[in-house]
């Protein structure tokens, strides 16, 4: 029996290694929240960094976490980079919006780990309401989907999204 673990765990390792190989070649998390506030309210929050750096959740991680604005105030062209202990390094640039319903941003990860995603925060008003929605997709490199087999992304970074969301709700609400 104990001549056979070796070949046993080999072909567990080669299996799952093939496995992870199967999972998709993107990924795409959302989150959606419906705040008690006009379209442009919300808007003026997340297309202007300075402001949504007050909700991000992201940055709420990292207390050393040190950050420089550049480009643009807000809206197109406006970037904001990082480093931090917990949270590495990092750079965010908004490369496109439209006034009261949409932002995308730009999010280029350099460590702990290496990724290049596409956020788009989109705002759809529902009568004194509005539903926005938080989303964020790009590659799943092999690496990445090795992971996921043991962790979920959408779980783990969805509740970031949800707490950001809730973070923005409160403010936007307040105002």
């Amino acid at each position: 029996m104990l001549k056979n673990s070796p070949l046993v765990v080999l072909v567990a390792v080669a299996l799952l290694l093939a496995y992870a190989a199967t999972r998709p070649d993107s990924f795409r998390i959302e989150r959606s929240v419906r705040i008690q506030a006009p379209p442009e309210r919300i808007y003026a929050l997340i297309d202007d960094l300075h402001r949504f750096n007050l909700w991000n959740p992201f940055l709420r991680k990292d207390p050393t976490a040190q950050g420089t604005y550049s480009g643009t105030p807000d809206g197109k062209g406006a970037r904001y980079a990082w480093q931090g202990e917990k949270l590495g390094e990092g750079q965010m640039e908004i490369v496109d919006t439209t006034a009261a319903s949409n932002v995308t941003m730009k999010l280029d990860i350099l460590t702990p780990f290496e990724a290049h995603n596409v956020a788009e925060f989109t705002l759809r008003p529902e009568g004194d309401a509005t539903e926005v929605t938080w989303a964020m997709h790009g590659p799943a490199p092999y690496l990445s989907k090795l992971a996921q087999v043991f962790v979920s992304m959408d779980r783990m970074v969805g509740k970031d999204f949800e707490n950001g969301l809730s973070q923005l709700k409160t403010l936007a609400e307040a105002s």
